[in-house]
């Protein structure tokens, strides 16, 4: 990506903390604001109620519906129902904001959300796509409140196989706006007291869930590459200083969701490509042959044997292999910097990652803008009675320039985000070591050399190293044969390895951390707010 700097600089830090974000966002050239234009369109269509186009939409309103997001969601875009006939085919719906029926081509809004193409989430703050009338507001299902949709209807059968897919423009009113704790928590049969949730509407939540487990299965039996990585929330004081990390698991309520989002991508991509439709599609390439041998290279000091991995379906199976290793982060790090990024793209490629013949991003038009385009396609089609495929066709070189276009800009988003995420973990440590906390850190050893070991420390997830001259008073020797250091007496080092440290020295400049043994360091107590988990 061209964003006029030198790919090898750093994003700058802000002259304090609360100022980092902004530094960012100028860094990379981010919108701070939106044009007048396109507020005063957001407020114009904000005025009109949502049961004003209900007229000629399905009415789902009465059914179950509702949302499952994180705890800190900034916009809900997509909800979920099931229903069972008695035959005992289940028929899930995913239904996504018809943020289509706001945005039209050519509007103001529409021209600032092709040019900013995703919204950019920062610790505590997000740059929208779509002004706040409409990210926060006509297009966020909160529940009780009646809302325009676009819905995806995917009917199995017992086994789990599609038999039928529909779709509608609709209208509804979600019943519960539920976190991922909560589902989890319905779907281990422990329902909180706080929830006004029935037992038949605990049944709907535990059928999807039971579905998303057979789809799931489907999938990486296909050859779907399962690399479950957790995600972290950064928690910053009112200063902009980082206080901690919030690790959130990927457990099966975040399954449940992601199967559900899979599906309904995929039944819409399918629709369009098998009717001669071409789209902008999420395009997942196989990893280069190079950087495969690579990663090879780099677990076989690790004693990972990991096979044909240019088989799709072998390197699925390695993955589940080392799911159990004491190094997984280590290893699932190194795994995803081998292979390619997913882009966008006018041709139907398919999607490596996830085993599928035709993929498309439709379920968050709010915070994507390739999402808007699929639903206007979708639209157009459905308008035509799937007669007239050639009202939803895009020239395929518009379809090129969105594809640029819009890969481009996801990537820039999401090294805005990185950069934030680094300047504040940067910061934390510096800190740490001006004021002799002494905070230690379990690491494990990611690669050994004769400059010492290069450690991962996953609970704060930064990389450093601790300098061969830390690690004993005696001669230490690096043995190239079985990438060790060795001092003797009992004292040798491998990759894998675990150890405590704690920071002897940051360099932000050139974004190095050094770290030491904990033996080496005088121990002092935190005192502090700091909260890990």
């Amino acid at each position: 990506m061209n964003r006029g700097v030198d790919e090898r600089e750093y994003a700058p830090r802000g002259a304090t903390p609360r100022e980092d974000i902004a530094a960012v966002m100028r860094y990379y050239k981010l919108p701070k604001r939106f044009p007048e234009a396109a507020i005063a369109e957001a407020r114009k269509v904000s005025a009109e109620p949502a049961k004003m186009a209900a007229h000629d939409r399905l009415d789902l309103r009465k059914k179950f519906i509702f949302t499952c997001d994180p705890e800190t969601a900034r916009d809900y875009d997509d909800a979920l129902s099931l229903e069972i006939d008695r035959k005992g085919n289940r028929t899930l719906g995913v239904h996504i904001a018809d943020v289509s029926h706001y945005v039209r081509p050519g509007s103001a809004l529409d021209k600032e959300a092709f040019k900013r193409s995703t919204s950019v989430y920062f610790p505590g703050k997000v740059s929208p796509m779509l002004p706040e009338e409409l990210s926060n507001g006509l297009c966020s299902l909160g529940p009780g409140e009646d809302r325009l949709t676009f819905s995806v209807f995917i009917t199995y059968d017992k086994n789990g196989e599609m038999v039928k897919r529909s779709f509608a423009k609709s209208i509804i009113r979600s019943k519960a706006r539920y976190t991922y704790e909560q589902v989890m928590g319905i779907i281990l049969g422990n329902i909180p007291k706080s929830l006004a949730t029935g037992k038949k509407e605990a049944k709907t939540i535990q059928a999807i869930h039971a579905l998303a487990q057979e789809l799931r299965a489907k999938r990486f039996a296909a050859g779907a590459l399962d690399l479950e990585v957790s995600e972290s929330e950064i928690l910053l004081d009112s200063e902009g200083m980082m206080t901690g990390i919030i690790e959130r698991p990927y457990d099966e309520s975040h399954q449940m969701i992601e199967e559900c989002m899979v599906a309904a991508n995929e039944a819409v991509a399918k629709e369009l490509w098998t009717r001669g439709i071409k789209i902008l599609a999420r395009f997942h390439d196989s990893p280069d042959p190079e950087k495969l041998m690579m990663l090879k290279e780099e677990l076989r000091p690790l004693g990972i044997k990991c096979g044909n991995l240019e088989n799709p379906k072998a390197f699925a199976q390695f993955l589940q292999t080392i799911k159990k290793h004491p190094a997984y982060h280590t290893i699932a790090v190194m795994v995803l910097r081998s292979m390619k990024r997913a882009l966008y793209d006018g041709r139907n490629i398919g999607h490596w990652g996830l085993a599928k013949k035709y993929y498309a991003h439709f379920t968050s038009p709010i915070r994507r803008y390739p999402d808007l385009t699929l639903h206007r396609q979708l639209a157009a089609y459905l308008e035509s009675a799937g007669k007239s495929p050639k009202a939803a066709k895009v020239p395929a070189s518009t379809l090129a320039k969105w594809a640029e276009h819009t890969s481009e800009m996801e990537e820039r988003a999401a090294n805005a985000e990185r950069a934030v995420v680094e300047i504040k973990k940067y910061r934390l440590l510096e800190e740490e070591l001006a004021s002799r906390l002494g905070i230690s850190y379990d690491a494990i050893v990611s690669k050994c050399t004769k400059m010492g070991c290069f450690v991962e420390v996953p609970q704060i997830g930064v990389s450093g190293l601790v300098h061969v001259s830390q690690l004993s008073r005696r001669f230490v020797r690096y043995n190239d044969r079985d990438h060790t250091l060795c001092a003797g007496a009992g004292e040798c080092w491998k990759p894998g390895d675990t150890l405590k440290v704690v920071v002897d020295r940051v360099d932000f400049e050139s974004r190095h951390i050094d770290f030491v043994p904990v033996r080496q360091q005088t121990k002092t107590k935190r005192k502090g707010t700091r909260q890990w988990n």
